[in-house]
């Protein structure tokens, strides 16, 4: 445990949603779902006004569109206008220390103590307002939540406590006070399994969990898991933040800006992120025995498929055989939005045969660490026989040369409902054109940046 509370903790508020209402000036301060669309999706992300009629992540779309008032914007992902955004936010997070952590594209942390800081509770106290001010101003608007403590630990519960556009400083010494009423779900760790297993012996808040022995609490979840949460009710953690990972895996993935069907671009695909992986190993010099396939459907489901080799290898040659095997026992009706190539079981060496039988059956496996970043891609879509048919998707980004920019409404019976709106303009106009129109392209995400 530090004796200053050195290390923050950022999460971006209801980001995919955030970017969205940005980007859209008619959705700012209306309920704004993005996930799957279709009658089986998901929801990714809620904007705050959607969850106050119940809608959350994780969601099905189908549940939300019922909770939430008409007038509601259902959305597509927009990949590359996330990560856009992302990269501005992380970069001024390494201004302020050259250890940051990120932990996903909108969340990430930062250890203060490696910066030239004044790192009493006043200092970083304003240091953390004066970084949300400059993050506002340098997203277009995204607001952030921080929190900063003695701990990793408690810098994300205190980044939680006073949602959104919060900020909270735990002093040291505090933590206890802060923690203990908080209910167990607050801590990293504790799912929806635990927490049902904590609640039958009365266990429903973190001073509850520490009021629990040692040997209660492992006998009851078992030993690493209990170990774990028996320190972080009392506050205690020492991890550091890490720029770093030692990589576990060698992975590669692709996110498509329109649903993928067709078996030849498929069986493309794979072979690129093969190839991507393969050479990453051969230059780091090592290799893995087992083999990972990541795809997530149109509706937002992600599932993985694994399959161990007798021998480590790094060729992408026999990577993308596994692969390709992997793909041929996956559903793929409907249409896959991602797709992901890794190797794990790392070793500094391959040997053994190019072809060599794999060990056993293919088996579902937790997703694989992706090392390397995706970047969206833009793929046409997949013509019917005998015509072509134009695909838009809810949130898409257009631009029409007579009209100019803005985004799909909606589109259905070979028409497609545009507004033409961008984030620097008023609320726009909405036109319906024939979905084929030449004239109506796909763009990029819109200028946003200050």
């Amino acid at each position: 445990m530090r004796r200053e509370p050195s290390i923050l903790h950022l999460d971006l508020d209801a980001f995919f949603a955030a970017v969205e209402q940005r980007d859209k000036p008619s959705l700012r301060g209306r309920p704004v779902v993005v996930g799957g669309t279709g009658g089986r999706g998901v929801v990714s992300t809620a904007s705050y006004e959607a969850r106050a009629f119940g809608a959350r992540s994780a969601m099905p779309t189908a549940e939300a569109r019922r909770l939430c008032p008409p007038g509601t914007a259902f959305l597509g992902g927009r990949f590359a206008a996330y990560r856009r955004t992302s990269e501005v936010v992380m970069a001024l997070l390494r201004e302020l220390s050259p250890l940051v952590e990120p932990v996903s594209i909108d969340e990430a942390y930062v250890d203060l103590a490696a910066g030239d800081h004044d790192l009493s509770v006043p200092g970083v106290t304003a240091l953390a307002a004066e970084l949300k001010a400059r993050i506002a101003v340098a997203t277009g608007g995204v607001t952030g939540s921080v929190g900063i403590g003695t701990s990793k630990a408690v810098a994300k519960i205190g980044s939680e406590l006073d949602k959104p556009d919060g900020l909270t400083v735990v002093p040291p010494g505090e933590e206890l006070a802060v923690l203990h009423p908080l209910p167990v779900r607050a801590l990293g760790g504790v799912g929806p399994a635990t927490a049902e297993r904590l609640a039958q012996i009365g266990v429903k808040t973190i001073g509850d969990l520490h009021r629990l022995s040692l040997v209660d609490l492992t006998s009851l979840v078992g030993q690493a898991h209990g170990a774990g949460l028996y320190r972080l009710a009392r506050a205690d953690d020492d991890r550091p933040v890490v720029t770093d990972r030692e990589a576990k895996s060698v992975s590669a993935e692709e996110t498509f800006a329109r649903d993928l069907t067709d078996p030849a671009r498929l069986a493309a695909e794979i072979e690129a992120l093969a190839t991507r992986v393969g050479s990453r190993l051969q230059r780091s010099g090592t290799s893995g025995r087992t083999v990972t396939l990541k795809v997530r459907r149109y509706d937002f489901s992600t599932l993985t498929r694994s399959q161990t080799l007798a021998h480590a290898v790094d060729d992408p040659r026999q990577i993308a055989e596994v692969a390709h095997r992997l793909l041929g026992a996956v559903d793929r009706s409907g249409g896959l939005r991602l797709l992901g190539v890794g190797v794990s079981g790392l070793s500094p060496y391959a040997q053994g045969d190019l072809f060599a039988e794999a060990a056993g059956p293919a088996e579902v496996v937790e997703p694989v660490e992706v090392v390397e970043p995706a970047e969206p891609v833009e793929l046409p879509a997949d013509p019917e026989p005998g015509r072509a048919v134009v695909a838009w998707y809810p949130g898409q980004d257009v631009v029409h040369p007579d009209l100019g920019s803005g985004w799909v409404w909606g589109s259905g019976l070979n028409r497609v409902t545009v507004r033409f709106e961008g984030p620097r303009t008023t609320p726009g106009p909405v036109r319906t054109l024939a979905a084929d129109d030449p004239d109506l392209q796909p763009a990029d995400p819109p200028d946003w940046a200050p």
